[in-house]
């Protein structure tokens, strides 16, 4: 079968070529989309916003080399998965406080961010060079850091106008709490510690015990410029609590490694020890409270117990209200 001719402007006939290359390019284009609907999907679906897989990914870039380092196998793919879900719970906690804030009234000004941020910069004594420099060892753009920012300042104003003022610790529950934990007050002599630990493996090169040793200091250097333990500890640390702060709890002398406790019991509270090495691995700590040899009164301590009944009062609080949120909002969630 011949082709037909068509005329062009040139009032001569050609083969028409070109309808067909064009519905080669209109196939691959379709292949194409098609292909990246399989490598990018929705993962989570907050009333009419979306988070996709790929949106997930890039939240949890700056976690990448810390799960490259410290986990192998399926314990990897196990605390892969975990993380994975605990970030795309988060996203979608960010999602549904922005839009609450927005139903609300409450907005967040980009000089309201500017300077908040110029306020960390000059507690932590950082230059621009210096800033823009840790948020290339966070794998963060400025922009998204902005983002972050946003999010924590609506955050601290939801929590503002919805919990803070509803929480109060009674002198009743703090002078039950105080009864009930008196051993905390009184008796031997005991450290509570916070701790960054970076393990090495019992058979590690030296080559990779000094890359080990070098991150740590790394880490030490961020802590002295002001950044949080607590921050730190959750990105970074592989022992026991790290999303936590790295809070061990109180601990008396002969029930840690001696080359920790050669540390805590001489460390002035609320200072950052140096790196200290020990058989498993590169240690930073931080002694924030000593308690033993006589009991303190409850005078001496209501403060404390207040703030802490409160702390966990709001944090109760907090959830219970995410947790409306998301019945009160459509959330679903596709991972």
């Amino acid at each position: 079968m011949k082709m037909k001719p068509c005329i062009c402007k040139a009032n001569r006939w050609k083969p028409c070529f070109w309808k067909f290359l064009l519905a080669g390019v209109f196939t691959l284009s379709f292949c194409a989309l098609a292909e990246a609907d399989v490598i990018d999907r929705i993962v989570a679906v907050v009333n009419d916003e979306v988070i996709t897989l790929s949106d997930l990914n890039r939240a949890f870039a700056p976690y990448q080399d810390k799960f490259d380092a410290g986990y192998r196998g399926n314990e990897r793919e196990k605390a892969l998965d975990e993380t994975k879900r605990g970030l795309l719970n988060r996203l979608v906690n960010d999602i549904l406080m922005e839009q609450e804030a927005k139903k609300t009234g409450i907005s967040i000004q980009q000089r309201e961010i500017e300077a908040t941020i110029a306020d960390l910069k000059k507690q932590r004594n950082l230059s621009e060079e210096e800033f823009r420099r840790l948020l290339e060892q966070e794998k963060m753009t400025l922009e998204e850091y902005k983002k972050d920012m946003k999010g924590q300042l609506i955050r601290m104003k939801l929590i503002g106008r919805d919990i803070r003022a509803k929480v109060v610790a009674t002198d009743g529950e703090i002078g039950e709490y105080y009864q009930k934990h008196r051993e905390e007050y009184e008796g031997k002599e005991s450290v509570r510690i916070r701790q960054i630990i970076l393990l090495v493996s019992a058979d590690a090169s030296p080559e990779a015990k000094a890359k080990t040793r070098a991150e740590t200091e790394a880490i030490h250097q961020r802590l002295l410029k002001g950044e949080s333990f607590a921050e730190l500890c959750a990105k970074f640390s592989q022992g026991p609590g790290a999303a936590e702060g790295g809070d061990i709890g109180y601990i008396e002398k002969g029930s840690i490694l001696a080359e920790i406790e050669a540390v805590a019991f001489n460390l002035p509270l609320n200072k950052i020890s140096d790196v200290i090495e020990s058989p498993v691995g590169f240690h930073i700590i931080q002694t924030t409270d000593r308690r033993g040899a006589g009991a303190k009164t409850i005078e001496g301590v209501r403060e404390e117990i207040k703030a802490k009944l409160e702390k966990e009062k709001m944090e109760k609080r907090f959830e219970e209200w995410l947790q409306s949120l998301r019945e009160k909002y459509n959330v679903e969630i596709r991972l």
